[in-house]
Formats: C-alpha cells, structure tokens, sequence
C-alpha cells in the first residue's frame, strides 16, 4: 500500500507591516511608537508597532482614541506605494524559494512546501533569516498541515517567531 505524503503548509506574515516598513525607512524611529494611519484626529489606525501596542493601540482603533493612550505616539500617514513595492519584492524572494505561493494579502502568504525535500520548520527558518537580510523586516512562520493550522501556528509565534503545530499535537486535544 502507498504511503501518503503529509502537506506541509506555511504560513508567512510580516510583523506590524506597515509601521514596520516606516521603521525600516525611518531608522530613528527604531524605539518609538509609531502609529500609521494619519495624524488627523479623524480616521483609524491602519498598523501600530509592538511598542505601540503595550500603550493598547491596535489596528482598527479611531486615530483621536490611539492619540489619548499613545500622546507620545509618531503618527503618520499610510504610504500605499511604498508598501505595495516593499511586498513585492519580500515575496518575490519567497517565491524563489516555494514556488507553491498564494499571497492573500499585502504582507501575508500561504506557501505549500509539501513537494520540496526539507522539514517545514527549516524552510521557515531559512525564509526568515532572508527576509531579515535581505529587506530589513522580521516575519512571523507557521507551520502546519493546512491553511488554518499555519496560520494559528504564526500568530502565536508572533512577534519574530516561528512554530510548529503537527496533525498529532491537534489529534492529542
């Protein structure tokens, strides 16, 4: 009988992508809380760094509400273009390395890694590291035998991280 290959699924985001890009092209802004969004009291918070996350601002947040926790908080405006460009390239260096990509959206990806000939977990490790080096950010990777364990897999490991969550650790719950 035929043994069945397993899926090994990934699952890439970027930390605190937008603000995460300003720090990028912003190095002085490397210990602030930066808020993007605007800084109108109108509108809301479109990505807010880890920083400024321990003030309580999050995405979804009115800006003149983020304005009241975070006073000391940078507030800038959202940079579509630049973030669009900084995309592009990041997955285009991930493409290279799982062809199997499918992007949904500008800072997250699913990558299907079952057909290549190393563990999930290195994959991810290897993904991470050039991301760092090459473009200057830090990505979040799951790694699971579908979307949504990879996806769950990320978020826990977010800021920086990287976990597993294998078929036998679901099936022992």
């Amino acid at each position: 009988m035929e043994e069945t290959k397993k899926r090994t699924i990934l699952h890439v985001d970027v930390d605190a992508f937008y603000a995460s890009v300003e720090k990028m092209d912003h190095p002085e802004l490397k210990d602030k809380p930066v808020i993007v969004g605007g800084s109108e009291n109108r509108g809301v918070v479109a990505a807010s760094c880890y920083i400024a996350r321990t003030y309580g601002v999050f995405s979804a947040m009115p800006i003149f509400q983020a304005k009241k926790l975070c006073p000391e908080g940078v507030f800038l405006p959202v940079r579509h273009k630049r973030y669009g460009e900084v995309s592009r390239a990041l997955f285009a260096l991930v493409k290279e390395m799982a062809p199997k990509m499918q992007q949904v959206s500008v800072d997250e990806a699913y990558l299907d890694v079952s057909d290549l000939k190393r563990p999930g977990r290195e994959i991810g490790e290897e993904i991470k590291k050039m991301i760092k080096e090459k473009i200057g950010l830090t990505v979040s990777v799951g790694v699971g035998f579908n979307k949504f364990t990879a996806k769950m897999a990320s978020d826990m490991s977010k800021p920086d991280g990287l976990m597993e969550i294998t078929e036998e650790e679901v099936l022992d719950i």
